[in-house]
């Protein structure tokens, strides 16, 4: 999972909750317009990956606000505090698309939104860009791969899906064992963290994680795919230099069929965001720069 270098907002960011045609939605903001008043570059919405949430992009808030760009990281349905219904069809692939999409024309402004999805939040992103291509100036596929997870990964997150299968009701009980049973997962640098990662998890609805889960268990490539929805918006895929969950052999060939650009971040694994957030935010805005669609107002 993603571990925030921070859980404090920039100055340039704000808090609140995102009303759009599919429900509200639990959003960390940051844009020029907050902090130094300059021109806006282009809107961004930001999704999490499996597990995560809006605050695994707070650092690169401020950098990518200071790029002239505004920025909206969202908690996805049934995620931290976006919360959702106890039952698994909202939580579809195809159902959190939609979301996108919706959370998308909230912030539209009568302009095209870059969209972005880390590690989940590609498979979803890439759904929703399949769906409908018109609301977006480009897409960015972070530490996301064109299929389901490597075996090893799927071993994983099957035995996670048993657990809440059976033990859903008792979240804090399925952390302290995850915890215990995973020496792989290092330690947060801090009580603060700690305390943040352990409220994340109990907060997020278990057949959320049920079913996207399965879609990281299952998901079949849709690369051709997305090519021929999309063929011409900017498409960029950006990554760790190991990464392990999907190999990066597998993001490079994904690039290499979609015609876009290719990005790795040295010395980051699977969350550059969060791993190196300032050069991860100097390499999308360098990318959000060279999209036709990007405009200042």
């Amino acid at each position: 999972m993603s571990k925030p270098p921070s859980l404090t907002l920039p100055p340039a960011g704000r808090a609140y909750r995102l009303s759009t045609a599919r429900g509200e939605f639990a959003v960390h903001e940051a844009s020029p317009g907050l902090g130094s008043g300059g021109p806006v570059r282009g809107t961004a919405l930001l999704v999490p990956g499996y597990t995560g949430s809006k605050e695994d992009f707070i650092g690169l808030l401020a950098p990518l606000a200071a790029a002239g760009y505004r920025v909206v990281a969202v908690d996805g349905r049934g995620q931290h505090e976006s919360g959702g219904p106890r039952t698994e069809a909202p939580y579809a692939l195809e159902e959190l698309a939609k979301d996108v999409l919706a959370q998308t024309a909230a912030l539209a402004d009568g302009g095209p939104v870059h969209l972005l999805g880390h590690s989940l939040g590609g498979l979803i992103a890439r759904a929703a860009v399949i769906r409908d291509p018109a609301p977006f100036a480009s897409l960015t596929l972070m530490s996301s791969g064109p299929r389901a997870v490597c075996e090893d990964q799927q071993d994983r997150t099957k035995m996670l899906i048993s657990a809440l299968e059976v033990m859903g009701e008792d979240m804090p009980g399925i952390w302290a064992a995850m915890r215990a049973m995973d020496p792989r997962d290092e330690a947060p640098d801090s009580a603060e963290l700690a305390q943040f990662l352990r409220e994340r998890w109990v907060g997020t609805v278990p057949e959320q994680l049920i079913v996207t889960g399965r879609a990281l268990v299952s998901e079949p490539d849709r690369t051709a795919e997305l090519a021929a929805a999309a063929p011409g918006l900017a498409k960029l895929v950006l990554s760790g230099a190991s990464d392990p969950v999907w190999p990066v052999e597998w993001m490079d060939d994904t690039a290499r069929l979609l015609g876009a650009y290719r990005v790795v971040v040295a010395g980051t694994a699977h969350s550059p965001n969060a791993e190196d957030p300032l050069a991860t935010a100097a390499a999308l805005a360098g990318f959000w720069d060279s999209c036709g669609d990007s405009d200042t107002h």
